[in-house]
């Protein structure tokens, strides 16, 4: 007669303590099956029998159980067969498993380990020992409960920020191409000489801006602009400076003052510079700063007159590919009020090229941490001494990104290439 468990305890927990699990015994012995049957149900648990693997798989098919005790040697299909199939079936859910045997070898007990059985209990059963593996079960249960609810918190804050990432993402997109409109013409040809444009951020946005402007027949004036800072912040301010020194509204561009008859003509440089800057001050309630570079230049003769505000030195390139890089410096717009600022003049002469470019292209650095700096922009535009137009200005991010080993720059990339050819007059 095989041996009965041994279930004489004086333990009797609160039955509301076990909060009703549902535990599973399975015994080919329909007498073993009772004696523990009627203890756990004693003990305040709800309990279903099975006499068979094969007939415990169907109960778990239909209800999983929390909590499981199986006889390891059983006709037909074994314990270790049987939890294996559990663990099948109940993958998504945690049931403790407790096989009952009379084997004690460790080859045994680490073939129930291996088979999926948390635990184990030796013929005959002790009641006080039965109870407490099965609260030990319950705490790891109870374990596994929190950890899936956290995992679930954890999934659906993580799928909240995903789709507000989205959302984010999709928004800078199109704050990117808002912000490229601000420069809808990356080339042109004007009274015979060319002007190129770049603008790259180093994000979805950035704080960099390039343009140009009428500035009455025969003249043009060019702005380059970098923004202290990155990201959208930058770019808003970017995009309100864009209309002080807009090509359309000439009424708000700060750099251009109405004559008597209704035209626009420039400004001293100097003048419009300090009055961006004091409005900067005054009226935009911002801890941005910012470089700038205006450029007067007259179509016919070539002459340029320059204010520079902390934005890098302007390069003029000879027609031979000499290089040039002077400038007074400045200091940047919107620190402090009260700052002037001063204007230089420069002489281009047909085949001559002017070129202004923010800082992202002379501090870029490469792996060592060494940045270009004006020698290395030198240099590369040497080499690139008969490149034109739109195609200079693809080169140097290409020859930057070689520089820096990477396509990715840690600042926004801007430029302006302004190609003096003028027209010929005929007489």
């Amino acid at each position: 007669m095989p041996a009965l468990p041994n279930l004489n305890t004086s333990l009797t927990p609160d039955p509301q303590d076990a909060q009703k699990r549902l535990i599973l015994v399975v015994d080919d012995s329909r007498l073993q099956r009772k004696i523990l049957s009627s203890s756990l149900a004693r003990w305040g648990y709800e309990v279903v029998e099975a006499d068979s693997g094969a007939e415990a798989i169907t109960i778990c098919l239909e209800r999983k159980p929390e909590l499981v005790i199986s006889d390891w040697i059983m006709p037909g299909m074994t314990g270790i067969e049987f939890c294996k199939k559990f663990r099948e079936i109940t993958s998504e859910s945690y049931g403790y498993f407790i096989l009952l045997t009379s084997k004690s070898e460790k080859n045994d007990v680490a073939e129930g380990l291996d088979a999926g059985a948390d635990d184990f209990l030796t013929k005959p059963v002790n009641g006080s020992e039965l109870r407490a593996r099965i609260t030990a079960g319950e705490r790891i249960i109870e374990m596994q409960r929190e950890l899936k609810q956290k995992n679930r918190v954890i999934t659906d804050t993580l799928d909240e920020l995903q789709r507000l990432y989205d959302s984010l993402d999709s928004d800078l997109m199109e704050a990117k191409k808002l912000q490229q409109s601000l420069l809808p013409e990356r080339f042109k040809e004007i009274e015979g000489s060319h002007l190129s444009l770049m603008l790259r951020s180093s994000g979805h946005v950035g704080g960099d801006l390039v343009g140009y402007y009428s500035v009455g027949e025969g003249r043009l004036g060019l702005y380059g602009l970098d923004v202290s800072g990155h990201g959208i912040s930058s770019a808003l301010m970017t995009a309100r400076l864009a209309g002080y020194l807009s090509a359309n509204a000439l009424d708000q561009n700060i750099t251009l003052e109405k004559s008597e008859d209704g035209t626009y003509r420039s400004r001293p440089l100097d003048q419009a510079i300090e009055s961006l800057n004091e409005m900067v001050l005054g009226e935009m309630e911002t801890e941005h700063y910012f470089t700038l570079m205006l450029a007067d230049i007259d179509l016919e003769s070539g002459a340029v007159k320059i204010g520079q505000a902390g934005h890098p030195h302007p390069v003029i390139q000879r027609k031979n590919g000499d290089i040039e890089q002077d400038g007074t410096g400045g200091f940047p717009v919107g620190l402090m009020s009260g700052v002037s600022f001063d204007v230089f003049e420069t002489q281009l002469n047909p085949g001559d090229r002017l070129i202004i470019l923010s800082d992202g292209v002379t501090e870029c650095p490469n792996d060592e941490e060494i940045m270009l700096g004006e020698s290395g922009l030198a240099e590369m535009l040497s080499e690139l001494a008969d490149v034109k137009g739109p195609a200079l200005l693809e080169t140097v991010v290409w020859k930057l990104s070689e520089f820096a080993g990477s396509g990715e720059f840690p600042d926004d990339v801007s430029g302006i290439v302004f190609e003096f050819q003028p027209d010929v007059k005929e007489t």
